[in-house]
């Protein structure tokens, strides 16, 4: 397939936008795949900070990051992302250039434990503050929950109507996937 799937794409908007020496995060740690990535991408001397509610998730990040010896480049907290804006150093703000979340729920984790619209528009909002010029958030959107299909339909109510002058905003997707296949929408502020 010459197409890009959803994940590497993901991966590749994250690429361009983040260059070594980088503020950048992690708004939903899952099992530390995303984490790692971002503590490859911003090297010794760029920060990551990771968010997730599940002390499974913290865990899982961490023992990824000391296997591959990158856990010094990575800040994790066991709170929910909404709380972006109160715990990442003011100094940081205006400068994050990459930031991502994958919504639903923890892989082989409690599926009753899922994101919510309210506190992903918060700290979607919070980090658009947050961002430097051209940096992006990328939402990874699971809508095959039940849970999953009403922040979907939240999440692209409120992108839609997004200033285009402030932020440009992308969605990939692939149409004749059957079982809702994740999508993404990012984001690049202007």
């Amino acid at each position: 397939m010459k197409l890009e799937r959803v994940l590497p794409f993901a991966r590749s908007l994250l690429k361009n936008a983040v260059s070594p020496g980088d503020i950048v995060v992690d708004a939903t740690l899952g099992n530390g795949h995303d984490t790692l990535f971002l503590a490859q991408l911003v090297g010794d001397n760029g920060r990551v900070y990771g968010f997730d509610i599940q002390e499974e998730a913290i865990q899982n990040t961490r023992d990824r990051l000391e296997t591959h010896e990158l856990a010094n480049r990575v800040t994790l907290f066991k709170q929910g992302h909404e709380t972006v804006m109160n715990v990442i150093p003011p100094v940081h703000h205006g400068k994050v250039t990459g930031a991502i979340f994958n919504l639903g729920y923890l892989p082989g984790g409690d599926k009753d434990i899922v994101t919510r619209p309210k506190t992903t528009l918060l700290a979607m909002n919070q980090l658009l503050e947050m961002l430097a010029p051209e940096g992006i958030i990328i939402l990874v959107i699971y809508h095959g929950h039940r849970e999953g299909a009403v922040e979907r339909d939240y999440l692209l109510r409120y992108v839609e109507n997004l200033d285009q002058n402030y932020v440009h905003v992308l969605r990939y997707q692939f149409m004749n996937g059957i079982n809702n296949p994740p999508f993404i929408i990012a984001l690049e502020k202007r």
